[in-house]
């Protein structure tokens, strides 16, 4: 009799695969920003790689999509709270729309998946393909919500500079670079073959440089930090409901105006209130004279958050999410009208089109988008600052971050935002630490002032020198410093190199490898 061999262990049977997707997608988001188990991102790709490990294209397809929902259900659980809260439909239809929205989401795993076993059934390397697969997914897919793997590390600053060369994606990529290692440690074994080296001393040697590169930067940026001039920064926590801003504009205003005569009292020199913190619209050619009334008290420099409208033939009103700085008599001098706005809660897809869509979602805005990515001004100690602020999630968007930045070389980063939409959960927390790398990305400071919460004041190396609670009234005072030009390799380059990765995996999916034949006897 001869010895049979086993039969191979891979590709898995579709059960198992499942159970593995699941796994990973749940310690995604276990890792990820609000519940913070930060070093299972080190992990949490291994289960994926082997669920797709030599899997079809149309079943990795599927194992990815399967991971994807079960990260979206476990990390976007509070849509289902905001769409019952603000959408007007049912529970049903809201359990309904947030699966639809968890499984969209879903799709970026689903990609990942789909590339994976395209380009290693073509013959292309398996771990530059799964590390390729990654960063495409990350780039190109479209996202409701926007995230990144990234945000998993928020919270240890010695891993996150490299934001700074390759943005969110190349921490990320470092993240992954342990999963790849791991996943190569434990492939030799179940294929009883010789460890492939280079395949782990590869990755931990990035993850090493990533270490070193971080320890560096962040004395280097500090020293810079130390070396620039410093304004006393205090953000205003006003915590008003979405209805209590529309319906108790006055008591909104006595919450911003106590605490900013609170500020200034402890040597604030300039204020940031929150979005649409003075909510009562106001028509665009009265606004300089509103803002006049309404703030002549603070006596200092400030940024705040408004609505105005101009009349329009065809809508009768066009209404702007406006940011507005003034000097310390309160002139306004500059503007900023919020470019992305908010799916079904500041408009409705498709709702010009179709305005029944307005009456059955009545709780959604009308919003217009702005057009310029101009900066504010502050005028603090005789000299005039310039200030690129973002508005709501913008600040977790890099590519307009990047223009933006760019277009106005500032030397400070503000966001105003308010999170009340999605209540008391862990989404302002994941709002943090997503906009904590733009802070990294162009080495300025961030200060972001939200009306519930989480208010922060954050270093050019993405440190939190200190921030608010969730649904509090709160104010943070923090000495910060103007940092002007200093712009990073990632300022310059941008996303291109992931481009050219994403398009050298997009050619690797359907071209095969060559290999070399060989010709000895």
């Amino acid at each position: 009799m001869t010895d049979q061999k086993p039969p191979p262990i891979f590709p898995l049977p579709a059960a198992q695969s499942a159970l593995l997707a699941t796994l990973s997608g749940t310690l995604y988001f276990l890792s990820f920003a609000g519940i913070d188990i930060w070093p299972l991102a080190f992990i949490c790709y291994v289960p994926f790689f082997f669920a797709l490990y030599k899997q079809p294209a149309k079943r990795a397809t599927w194992i990815g999509l399967l991971a994807g929902v079960v990260m979206g259900v476990g990390g976007f659980y509070w849509l289902q709270t905001m769409l019952i809260t603000f959408s007007g439909f049912p529970f049903v239809a809201c359990a309904f729309f947030t699966l639809v929205v968890c499984t969209f989401q879903g799709g970026r795993w689903a990609m990942m998946g789909w590339l994976f076993s395209r380009t290693t059934m073509r013959g292309w390397p398996l771990m530059l393909s799964f590390a390729a697969a990654f960063v495409t997914s990350e780039l190109t897919y479209p996202l409701l919500f926007t995230w990144y793997f990234a945000g998993s590390i928020h919270k240890v600053p010695i891993f996150t500079q490299t934001a700074e060369l390759g943005g969110a994606i190349l921490v990320g990529l470092g993240l992954l670079a342990s999963n790849v290692a791991l996943s190569e440690a434990l492939l030799a074994k179940f294929e009883k073959r010789s460890l492939n080296r280079s395949r782990v001393i590869g990755p931990l040697a990035s993850l090493a440089a990533v270490v070193a590169f971080g320890a560096w930067r962040i004395h280097s940026v500090d020293a810079r930090v130390a070396a620039a001039p410093s304004v006393r920064i205090g953000t205003v926590q006003a915590n008003m409901g979405l209805s209590e801003k529309r319906s108790q504009f006055a008591e909104g205003m006595r919450r911003h105006m106590d605490a900013t005569a609170s500020l200034r009292e402890r040597g604030a020199q300039v204020i940031v209130w929150s979005e649409t913190s003075a909510m009562y619209p106001v028509h665009e050619k009265n606004a300089a004279v509103a803002m006049k009334r309404t703030l002549a008290e603070i006596k200092l420099p400030a940024i705040v958050g408004a609505v105005l409208y101009r009349d329009d033939p065809i809508r009768d009103h066009v209404y702007y999410n406006t940011a507005l700085s003034v000097d310390e008599n309160a002139n306004v001098t500059g503007r900023f009208d919020k470019t992305y706005l908010l799916k079904f809660g500041e408009y409705l897809p498709l709702g010009e089109t179709f305005p029944i869509l307005y009456k059955w979602s009545p709780n959604s805005g009308k919003f217009t988008p702005g057009t310029t990515l101009d900066p504010l001004k502050i005028i603090q100690g005789g000299a005039e600052h310039r200030v690129t602020t973002l508005i709501c999630y913008e600040d977790i968007i890099p590519s307009f971050t990047r223009d933006a930045v760019n277009h106005a070389n500032p030397e400070m980063l503000v966001n105003i935002t308010n999170d009340a939409w999605f209540g008391d959960s862990t989404e302002p927390w994941e709002h943090l630490a997503l906009a904590k790398f733009r802070a990294i990305e162009h080495r300025k400071y961030l200060i972001r002032s939200t009306n519930s919460g989480v208010s922060a004041i954050i270093d050019p190396v993405g440190r939190v020198l200190s921030h608010t609670q969730t649904m509090k009234q709160e104010t943070l005072l923090e000495t910060v410093h103007w940092l002007s030009g200093g712009r990073t390799l990632y300022g310059f380059m941008g996303d291109l190199p992931w481009w050219i990765v994403a398009l050298l995996a997009t050619v690797g999916a359907f071209v095969r490898k060559r290999t070399k034949i060989d010709a000895s006897p």
